[in-house]
């Protein structure tokens, strides 16, 4: 079967567990899982194993990653109050949903203000998860979803770093603390928080919208990533790659235009190890470009060629006039590649195939089928995955 999950969400919360599976070794996600064994320390552990790759699935509407923050609220918390498969993905979707209304009416406000979306909006996305679970209330979970909004915090400077994981990890854990922190009986007013005198809206510069009554439409708009770093990179490793072959090696400058948002993502000129490198435009040109496109190991280390090809020939520009995944490949001012909609867009998305085989690269075969039966204890998944 290479069509479309019937289900978006098990598919998104499968590709997230495989990149948890796979980060969970990386030097963020031990020293996570080291600082304690609590169920908010093991919350915060998970996220940031499942986020430290930058291989996990991306809202480009919202500029943020939707299963970073709820899917690691969801399962640790759904493990210890026993939860089945079922329950656990409706919690997810919800909690999903939330944080994509909130990334969505925040854009480009958060970005621009040097935000990071997915720790800024993910608190809010866990506590909805986590509510959820907990069978809150109507009032309790704005109550919830109000003291989230109290911790939400993020910075775009973390990119590049272990902290920019971390981050996102400690946001799904403060979701699940706003929720028990509800249902033990506080009390905070949602709309005063949201849009009240030094609010959410005014501190952040960004709107605020509650969650869907339904599931909606964040799940279509969701990517599922083929390559493991910063989104907004994409698009130029698939031009690099398509005139690999061709004559670019004869000398001349190669120039990726790109949408301005794709260099406030992805900003480093010159990677000094492998996070940077995930954020470095111009260096996955020039190493696509010698190596082909870049997978896990590529980057262990950062690759000296392709340092040295990006910083003689290879430049970055910005053309408003893109679109945000947009990339342009010029070889001595002519057009040689352009990439529209970049594998694991929602206008060009990975079939069953490619989800598969991206699974089992980061975690083997053990999570084939893990969400099938709704009726299975979510813990027997969580325990499959081998992060904390």
């Amino acid at each position: 079967m290479n069509g479309p999950d019937p289900d978006p969400y098990r598919d998104a919360l499968l590709d997230w567990l495989a990149c948890a599976a796979g980060g969970a070794g990386e030097p963020a996600a031990r020293a996570a899982s080291a600082a304690g064994d609590g169920l908010l320390e093991r919350v915060v552990a998970l996220g940031t194993a499942g986020h430290v790759l930058d291989f996990d699935d991306t809202y480009l509407p919202g500029v943020a990653h939707l299963s970073a923050a709820t899917a690691p609220a969801t399962l640790v918390l759904g493990a210890e109050r026993g939860v089945s498969v079922g329950e656990a993905l409706d919690a997810y979707a919800a909690g999903f949903e939330a944080m994509g209304a909130m990334s969505r009416a925040g854009h480009p406000g958060l970005y621009d203000g040097g935000w990071h979306p997915t720790a800024v909006c993910g608190s809010l996305g866990s506590s909805v998860a986590a509510a959820r679970l907990l069978g809150l209330g109507e009032g309790e979970q704005r109550a919830a979803m109000a003291i989230s909004l109290l911790r939400a915090a993020g910075l775009r400077s973390a990119f590049g770093s272990a902290g920019k994981s971390l981050q996102v990890g400690l946001a799904a854990a403060e979701g699940v603390a706003a929720a028990r922190l509800a249902g033990s009986g506080a009390e905070v007013d949602l709309d005063t928080v949201a849009g009240g005198y030094a609010g959410y809206e005014s501190v952040f510069g960004a709107a605020h919208r509650p969650p869907p009554s339904e599931r909606s439409s964040a799940i279509e708009e969701n990517w599922i990533k083929a390559y493991p770093c910063c989104l907004q990179t994409h698009g130029a490793i698939e031009a690099a790659a398509t005139v690999r072959d061709s004559g670019w090696r004869e000398g001349g400058r190669l120039e990726v235009s790109v949408h301005p948002l794709s260099l406030q993502a992805a900003p480093v000129s010159d990677p000094a190890d492998g996070l940077a490198a995930k954020f470095s435009i111009a260096y996955l040109t020039a190493y696509t470009l010698l190596n082909g496109p870049p997978v896990v190991e590529s980057f262990d280390t950062v690759d000296d060629d392709a340092r040295s090809l990006a910083s003689d020939r290879v430049s970055v520009a910005v053309d408003p006039a893109l679109a945000e995944s947009e990339a342009v490949l010029a070889f001595g001012g002519e057009e040689v590649a352009r990439i529209r909609a970049a594998a694991g867009s929602p206008q060009n998305p990975l079939g069953q195939a490619a989800l598969s085989a991206k699974r089992r690269r980061l975690a083997g075969d053990r999570l084939e089928g893990t969400l099938d039966d709704g009726s299975r204890p979510v813990a027997e998944v969580l325990a499959l995955v081998g992060a904390p």
